[in-house]
């Protein structure tokens, strides 16, 4: 969804927290609500399937890759209808509303795949345009623009380190559908936050505006960039198909095969995935620090190298659970120490910065304007692909020995920092000559 330079400037003259608008603190808190919810539910889905309502654990694992593929495809066709019909508000509310129905919906078993619909074409309608009106609250030139975007990623991740703590544990505690019900109620707090000070948000424009402007037609150096951008959608499936797997067949590692017992209380499974999360906002604004010494530094970064090296630590996180698979064939089927997976989440959560945010950063630099928003759809269409073919890779997970099945992961994640790394080069010398 491109943003005009008239749209841009609608609010920055505000100052709120940190010296930012205070539209961003309601969108910042908004978000925050929302991966809440969102997280809140997946981080109990496959336990929840399997557990309670006694489904094979490959049609589990199908599932959940259907589900998070199909949630993170929807946005495509939800920036369209938002530019084109529906306005920002009015479908990140409509998409608010479905995706609180869908949590409160999960109280019900029978209602499983009409509550899981609910919630992945909610997350469509409400992704794109909140993300907009982050950077329309400033005038075009603004240096706190990527400051904000980086406040907004952290309270993605504070939202869902929050829901994987809270949630499971109500689930544990009281049953599942208590877990399933503060989701919903995240989700209709967000929107509580949303309209209440929508007076602090950008104003919303005519949306025939995005339609007179005007386009040329793409040059010889636009479709290699875009050829470039589509070998990185590829790379990034490789990546996906590996990381995908930690809140899939990761969950069930914890549940089945992880001594989870510390001074007597036993550790719900969900709550290592909570490291993810957790060191994300640790390490973001250490990694941020560190890039930017080197940029004063006049060492020029390669964003492709960066996400070799991003891929290559999340192949090495998969080669820890393949000396953990092999640790537990060792000791007879008994429980392995959880070193073993909070290892796993270190290297995977470093690897991941190296390439989510980078990759993203790739699309924003190299996308030609006159497809701008299709290309930024095509980053989560990638996202989608990547989950459900690790949904289809997780029925493996009782059919093969479980150290092969994390080989899968490792191979196809080195595989994407070859191809990565030649493209790192080949960049490079094209600058060069």
């Amino acid at each position: 969804m491109a943003v005009s330079q008239s749209e841009a400037g609608a609010v920055s003259s505000g100052k709120g927290l940190f010296g930012h608008p205070p539209g961003l603190t309601v969108l910042f808190l908004t978000q925050t609500w929302a991966e809440f919810s969102y997280f809140g539910l997946q981080a109990m889905l496959v336990l929840y399937m399997t557990q309670q309502l006694g489904l094979p654990q490959a049609q589990s694992s199908i599932i959940f890759g259907i589900y998070t593929g199909c949630a993170f495809f929807s946005p495509f066709i939800g920036g369209f209808l938002a530019d084109r019909w529906l306005g920002r508000t009015t479908s990140v509310v409509i998409g608010g509303v479905l995706m609180m129905l869908g949590h409160f919906a999960m109280a019900f078993e029978s209602l499983l795949f009409p509550a899981l619909a609910l919630v992945a074409i909610g997350n469509g309608l409400f992704l794109p345009p909140l993300a907009v009106q982050v950077g329309a609250l400033y005038k075009e030139g603004d240096t706190r623009r990527d400051q904000a975007f980086s406040a907004y990623y952290m309270g993605i991740n504070l939202g869902a380190f929050s829901a994987i703590i809270l949630c499971p544990l109500l689930a544990q505690l009281y049953g599942w559908h208590w877990g399933f019900a503060a989701a919903g109620f995240g989700m209709a707090f967000g929107l509580m936050l949303y309209l209440g000070f929508k007076k602090h948000l950008p104003r919303e424009l005519p949306r025939v505006s995005a339609q007179q402007k005007t386009r040329t037609p793409l040059s010889k150096a636009d479709w290699k960039a875009l050829t470039t951008l589509l070998g990185i959608i590829a790379v990034v499936i490789l990546f996906r198909i590996a990381y995908e797997q930690s809140g899939n067949t990761i969950t069930l590692w914890l549940s089945d095969r992880t001594e989870r017992t510390l001074g007597g209380f036993e550790i719900p499974a969900p709550w290592f995935t909570s490291l993810n999360p957790l060191l994300i906002i640790a390490l973001t604004p250490l990694l941020m620090i560190y890039w930017r010494k080197r940029k004063e530094a006049g060492q020029a970064p390669n964003l492709f190298r960066r996400m070799a090296l991003g891929c290559a630590l999340a192949g090495l996180a998969c080669l820890v659970m393949v000396g953990a698979a092999l640790a537990f064939s060792a000791g007879g089927g008994a429980a392995v120490s959880s070193l073993w997976v909070i290892a796993y989440f270190v290297l995977l959560t470093l690897g991941e910065l190296l390439v989510l945010p980078v990759g993203l950063a790739l699309f924003g630099t190299l996308s030609p304007v006159q497809v701008a928003s299709m290309m930024m759809g095509a980053w989560y269409i990638a996202k989608f692909v990547g989950s459900l073919s690790a949904g289809f890779i997780g029925t493996l997970w009782l059919t093969i020995p479980t150290e092969f099945f994390f080989a899968i992961g490792a191979g196809s994640t080195f595989l994407a920092a070859l191809i990565l790394f030649w493209m790192g080069r080949a960049r490079v010398a094209a600058n060069a000559s």
